[in-house]
């Protein structure tokens, strides 16, 4: 098997899609690239922010599920999600803007070798912002230009992603020897681990905490994480991978931005496989308007007068806004 390139996307559960979208558009500065419904569930939406033209492993998506309960957070979960951004000048400015915007963050802190700032967002939601300076690897994506935050300082991708455990042992057996990953270093009781060319998009940190309660999910916490393989190929060879271990798992599943497998590799964890492409740049959205209408897969197209019945409005139109590019007096604009 080809090793994994990296991490592909995240997919979390929010309280409220009206939040999550103001949240990610306009303090992360992530660009919503589709809206469109959740496909095992059609009367909610599936939210999906990412860098400037949706390229795999900058994706953050979100499950809205109106009347759900909060997260129960615990062991055996996927508890924090981070995105990279360029360097340690662009941490200050994101401590700035958090100052500025009112979100809940801690101080800049050396975190397995790295620099990171912890935040979270309305539901409670973990997540942290990672610089990329001096951590080779798999490349970034490209700032969302028309957004709010000053490019040079933008969010360009995910990583690395942190899974809290009660039982480290089976977890490293899990990422090393089924998943192809590489041990890289333990800190107190952080592992990190690497998959393809490493780096902060290709990176998976490991908390073992055997105290607490298993997590329950909801609101405010992820539902699973995606690794980037090639194409259907692969796949379809992972696919055969896991049914020699004998370990269950989803079968081929057409997303049509992408194909999926879906494994719970370890207990309570679930993990996806989805491919590079087609992408997000389709035959219903063009660049200039990404995210602005409810985008349905082609199965769903026949129905989508009932649909849009079904589903609240939600208004996500960008392209006839100017969004002034914030500086917050942090540095001069350049």
């Amino acid at each position: 098997m080809q090793p994994l390139k990296g991490i592909h996307h995240v997919t979390a559960i929010t309280s409220s899609a009206e939040k999550n979208y103001a949240f990610f558009t306009y303090i992360l500065g992530l660009r919503l690239v589709k809206k469109t419904i959740n496909q095992d569930d059609i009367r909610s939406y599936h939210l999906f922010f990412a860098d400037d033209r949706g390229n795999p492993g900058t994706d953050m998506t979100f499950f809205d599920f109106p009347g759900s309960r909060k997260a129960v957070r615990g062991s055996d979960e996927i508890y924090r999600t981070g995105f990279r951004v360029p360097n340690h000048e662009s941490l200050r400015y994101w401590k700035k803007r958090f100052e500025v915007k009112k979100v809940k963050h801690a101080d800049i802190q050396t975190f397995l070798g790295r620099q990171v700032l912890f935040f979270s967002d309305f539901d409670d939601q973990e997540y942290a912002l990672f610089s990329d300076e001096g951590v080779a690897g798999i490349v970034g994506g490209e700032p969302w230009h028309k957004g709010p935050v000053p490019d040079e300082y933008a969010i360009i991708g995910l990583g690395p992603i942190l899974i809290r455990v009660v039982n480290h042992d089976l977890m490293h057996k899990v990422l090393t020897e089924r998943m192809g990953m590489v041990f890289v270093k333990k800190e107190n009781q952080f592992s990190l681990y690497h998959m393809g060319e490493g780096g902060n998009g290709a990176s998976v940190i490991i908390e073992y905490n055997p105290l607490l309660p298993k997590a329950i999910q909801g609101f405010g916490t992820v539902h699973h994480v995606a690794f980037r393989i090639e194409d259907r190929e692969e796949l379809d060879t992972w696919q055969r991978h896991y049914e020699s271990l004998r370990i269950p798992n989803s079968g081929f599943v057409d997303r049509f931005y992408f194909q999926s497998l879906y494994a719970r590799v370890y207990p309570g964890v679930l993990f996806e496989l989805a491919t590079e492409g087609p992408g997000f740049i389709d035959d219903e959205e063009p660049y200039e308007t990404l995210g602005e209408s409810i985008a349905l897969p082609p199965r769903f197209r026949s129905s989508r007068t009932a649909i849009e019945k079904m589903i609240r409005p939600l208004d996500t139109v960008r392209s006839t806004k100017t969004i002034e590019k914030e500086y917050l007096d942090f540095t001069h604009k350049t």
